[in-house]
């Protein structure tokens, strides 16, 4: 007649009955966590049907987030409106060619960082994410943060492992500040007497050192090491953690930091695009001065862009904004430039790199995410196959040799 969940037999005699009562009422008192876990099971389904819906309400929040930070800025932009009168405007298209450029040199950079971890990742939609990434930054707070997370999904979507995604992540953000630091230097050597009485001499070359040196972690173990003992030692003394074998640790985030081996050739690489990235927005932003039908101020253009540059990497405000505007303004006045043409020569550089770049990536996003409803790449970026990355290029260790069977046979 079937079997109970309880494993009793479903039998008519009077003593399996008084069995069966005898089991049910020893069982009941040790059945209440089963409620609980069906409640559990519940909730996440529950959480399940509604995450679709909250998906997209937690979308329309940052839209609005995004719309609520930008239009506060929207001010910037306002009291140049008479400089169209005589604007030039043959030059906008090489300002938005050189603009772009600067991006596809970025998209270039993270293309080499990814190939050393044996990825090569599909070319345009790469540069879609570089642009999406930037609106992304350019439009939250600590945006940075979201485009982070925004990257890494999608370079697992590429084929990365986690491992990968990660390193290449913060091996852009150093190569970038690397190239950055050493435009401001060749603008430094450029405009020396004026740097020097600016005191930008000592924070210029120690900026540069200091993000030398932490790139140089990502090649070296030897100061790797050193670093990571010395930070742990000063950690534990001071706050008690971490707590555990430290040994352990600095050999996990050391075997994680070096997982990719950079040859030079790809480190002269990687750099050059970072560099030509920065020039040719700084190529964009001169050609501002032309346009507006005054000098360009050679001497001290290098500089203050990398200056301002540099200052807008705080996570101060979305994009730098306000931040970069201030800073290669107040530098270049104080090269001799002109403050009214400079202020606006820096304001419509901005509207060509932050308000352009941001509807393009915009634009960007909207369209990878519709490749992604349309099964173009899996919705669940963390479930992505991996095809490159420390996990996937190790040689898995060879399998012992079979050992030879006794000349008379196997008794």
């Amino acid at each position: 007649m079937g079997t109970r969940p309880d494993g009793v037999g479903d039998d008519k005699s009077g003593s399996d009955a008084g069995a069966v009562a005898a089991t049910d009422a020893t069982v009941t008192p040790s059945t209440p966590s089963a409620p609980s876990a069906t409640s559990r099971r519940r909730v996440r389904r529950a959480l399940r049907k509604a995450w679709p819906t909250a998906r997209i309400v937690i979308g329309f929040g940052l839209v609005g987030v995004a719309v609520w930070v930008l239009s506060s800025k929207t001010s910037e932009l306002e009291g140049f409106s008479t400089v169209f009168r005589t604007f030039n405007w043959w030059w906008v298209p090489p300002a938005v060619a050189v603009e772009i450029g600067s991006y596809y040199c970025f998209a270039a950079m993270q293309f080499e960082l990814l190939k050393a971890g044996h990825l090569r990742a599909p070319w345009n939609p790469l540069v879609k994410l570089t642009f999406a990434s930037q609106a992304i930054t350019n439009s939250l707070p600590i945006g940075n943060a979201f485009a982070s997370v925004y990257g890494f999904r999608w370079f697992r979507r590429f084929g990365a492992d986690n491992t990968l995604a990660v390193w290449a992540l913060i091996g852009t953000l150093v190569a970038a500040s690397v190239s950055l630091s050493l435009l401001a230097i060749l603008g430094l050597g450029v405009a020396t007497q004026e740097g020097a009485s600016l005191d930008l001499v000592p924070v210029l070359i120690g900026t540069f050192i200091v993000l030398l040196g932490i790139g140089s972690l990502f090649v070296y173990e030897r100061p790797l090491h050193a670093v990571l003992s010395w930070a742990l030692t000063f950690s534990v003394a001071v706050t008690g953690r971490p707590r555990g074998d430290t040994v352990a640790l600095i050999d996990r985030v050391i075997a994680w930091m070096t997982a990719v081996r950079l040859s030079w050739s790809q480190i002269g690489r990687i750099i050059t695009w970072g560099t030509l990235n920065w020039l040719l927005d700084c190529a964009c932003f001169t050609m501002m001065f032309p346009a507006l039908g005054v000098p360009i101020p050679w001497k001290g253009l290098l500089l203050a862009y990398g200056a301002g540059q540099l200052a807008a990497s705080l996570p101060i405000t979305p994009g730098g904004l306000g931040v970069v505007e201030g800073s290669i303004t107040v530098a270049l006045v104080a090269f001799g430039g002109a403050e009214t043409s400079t202020a606006y020569a820096v304001l419509l550089y901005r509207v060509i790199s932050f308000w352009m770049i941001l509807l393009v990536g915009w634009l960007f996003i909207g369209q990878l995410a519709l490749q992604v409803r349309r099964g173009r790449w899996p919705r669940q970026a963390l479930s992505t196959e991996v095809e490159a990355g420390p996990v996937a290029y190790e040689t898995p260790p060879s399998p012992p040799a079979p050992t030879p069977a006794p000349p008379g046979g196997a008794e």
